[in-house]
């Protein structure tokens, strides 16, 4: 017994008898409970390890967490209504296998048989050995009542009796509420100690604070309201669309008769849809600065959606242009600084994102020491921001040779396939994972390509592996274009089962949900389609691929001597702008018409206070 915190005395001993039984050691470090709730014939006590000596100064609070710490132990013997038998006869929680009960069947250690639930369960009085010949009650699963072990029991005069667990702990209504009543008295305990523990029902234990039992899981929303906020539309750029529907809704607010009058409703709410950052809660504060109303700001779960919704998606190359320019209003620049030009180079970006990249570049501005910011800011900072912070650059060596025509060969590729992207830059200087990055302008918004461009980057992605085979032959290629690979065979993908531009069809083999990125919905679309038609899939992806692959092999091996030149200028100079990249291979190749110089911008604009 003094090996478990919490046990139960019964069979007939009273609450003073047990407390003599147990040790003076035992019971000076356990408190003894007895319930005043007749949950059976017997009394009972519970033992819980409550170490009072040092704990009593703890208060309710420090008792509570024993209570309920070592109430799982003994409390399940209270909650097992159905095996009443074993509550009624005072059983512990010893257990006997069946071997072992014929063993000691056998030789003649058992005394007395009480069978259970139709005689699968047997409570057995014994002589343990173990025990020092002591008398032990233990609980045994028989498999079943045979007329063999009942002419055994005979044979050796053993007292055996079967029962009825409804008869022998009374109604099953009594049964019931003499179960339910220790939990429920043990439940309205705790509500009563954490009320009073914490001072009532407005404390931080009340009723929804946070040290109340039941506020586990209860919202932690956040209140706030600004009675100004500021801000008005002339605030907000770049998403158009969206504030003329919300100039709409301030027209309801400020005047609704006009719409009422005609029979029109103001709608009863305004759900904002779109990525982070995209402006949606600077609109909101601009619906309220222009209706003249405070703002207020709460996290809330909605179960409903509202009856009119407004996407606020990332701005196209003219709402970035005019993000550009609201941010750019306190901020100085070079001459050679266009807006036009970095709108045209953060294609997906959003508002946050085109305020943060103006604000890093006056962070690197000020850290050189310079009193405005230029383009060699910008660039560094559209760098930072999509390929991540810049590294070390490699020693001279095999590796940074190699990653010289690898970058090299993408540059090359691309700017020799029709309806590629033209080449912005080439770099040796690390950032993130990448050992070397070949930047590309796109000529528009990314919104409908053609099939002849998707084609296009997909040699031009391949135009890395395709120079190292080349140039260090096949056994020398690295892991290097593994991330080129990933991005060619998505898109491959996607003009197979997305787009419809491959011998398949015009067919959109995959759903929204297939297209999420989830690898188990993307398991479970390809399940749903026939044997053949998954692997004409894969047959069309291969083709696609192979075919550009071999384009791409192509304009390397024609053009060896324009990529060794380039590569040499490269390894001197580590940074090679487009216009320096075209310059070189004009002189040994003719580039296509629409690739031999990035799109038409205006003329550089200076924006400064």
């Amino acid at each position: 017994m003094a090996a478990s915190s919490a046990c139960l005395v019964g069979n007939g001993l009273s609450t003073s008898n047990a407390k003599r039984s147990l040790t003076k050691e035992f019971y000076g470090s356990h408190l003894c409970v007895s319930t005043s709730v007749p949950l059976s014939k017997t009394s009972r006590i519970l033992i819980v390890k409550a170490v009072l000596d040092k704990r009593r100064r703890e208060g309710r609070r420090g008792f509570l967490k024993l209570l309920i710490g070592n109430v799982g132990i003994g409390g399940s013997a209270f909650l097992g209504g159905g095996k009443a038998f074993a509550d009624e006869q005072g059983v512990s929680s010893s257990r006997m296998s069946y071997s072992r009960f014929l063993e000691y069947l056998d030789k003649d250690r058992v005394q007395k048989v009480d069978l259970f639930e139709n005689g699968t369960i047997a409570i057995v009085e014994a002589v343990s050995p173990e025990l020092g010949n002591r008398l032990q009650r233990v609980r045994v699963q028989l498999p079943g009542l045979s007329q063999e072990l009942l002419q055994k029991f005979r044979e050796k005069n053993i007292d055996f009796a079967a029962h009825n667990a409804q008869e022998e702990s009374g109604s099953m209504l009594f049964n019931l509420i003499g179960n339910l009543a220790f939990p429920l008295i043990l439940i309205g305990g705790l509500f009563l100690l954490s009320r009073r523990s914490s001072g009532g029902m407005g404390g931080p234990g009340g009723p929804g604070g946070p040290g109340f039992p039941l506020a586990f899981g209860q919202s932690k929303a956040k209140f706030q309201m600004e009675p100004n906020t500021g801000v008005t539309f002339d605030d907000v750029a770049g998403v158009d669309e969206a504030k003329q529907d919300f100039m709409e809704v301030v027209e309801f607010l400020k005047k609704p008769e006009r719409f009422t009058a005609v029979g029109a409703r103001i709608p009863k709410g305004v759900l904002l849809v779109g990525p982070p950052g995209t402006g949606k809660t600077l609109l909101a504060k601009a619906i309220a600065g222009e209706a003249g109303v405070p703002f207020f700001s709460i996290s809330v779960l909605i179960i409903k959606h509202a009856n009119l919704q407004v996407t606020v998606d990332v701005p196209d190359i003219r709402g970035r242009t005019e993000i550009l320019k609201v941010h750019a209003g306190n901020k100085k620049f070079d001459a050679d600084v266009s807006l036009d030009v970095v709108s045209m180079r953060t294609p997906g970006f959003s508002g946050a994102d085109l305020a943060n990249l103006l604000n890093e570049a006056a962070i690197l501005a000020g850290r050189r020491g310079k009193t405005a910011i230029s383009s060699k800011e910008i660039d560094d900072s559209i760098d930072r921001i999509v390929a991540g912070m810049e590294g070390t650059v490699m020693t001279d060596g095999k590796s940074k040779s190699l990653v010289a025509y690898h970058e090299v060969g993408h540059a090359v590729c691309g700017t020799l396939t029709p309806g590629h992207d033209a080449v912005q830059k080439v770099t040796l200087i690390p950032r993130g994972q990448a050992r070397g990055l070949t930047w590309f302008i796109p000529a528009d918004d990314p919104t409908l390509i053609s099939k002849q461009q998707l084609f296009a980057r997909i040699v031009g992605g391949l135009g890395g592996r395709a120079a190292e085979e080349v140039i260090f032959g096949e056994p020398e290629v690295t892991t290097g274009a593994a991330g080129d690979l990933q991005q060619i065979t998505g898109l491959a993908k996607q003009m197979v089962t997305t787009f419809g531009m491959s011998e398949i069809g015009p067919w959109s083999l995959m759903d929204a949900s297939a297209q999420s990125g989830d690898v188990f919905m993307r398991m479970m679309a390809r399940n749903s389609m026939s044997e053949k038609l998954a692997e004409d899939i894969d047959t069309a992806v291969k083709r696609i691929s192979d075919g550009a692959y071999e384009i791409a092999l192509s304009h390397i091996q024609s053009n060896r001597e324009a990529i060794d030149k380039i590569v040499e200028v490269l390894l001197e100079k580590e940074t090679m702008t487009g216009d320096e990249f075209r310059a070189i291979l004009s002189e040994f190749v003719e580039i296509p018409t629409e690739n031999r110089v990035p799109p038409a911008v205006p003329s550089p604009v200076s924006v400064s206070v």
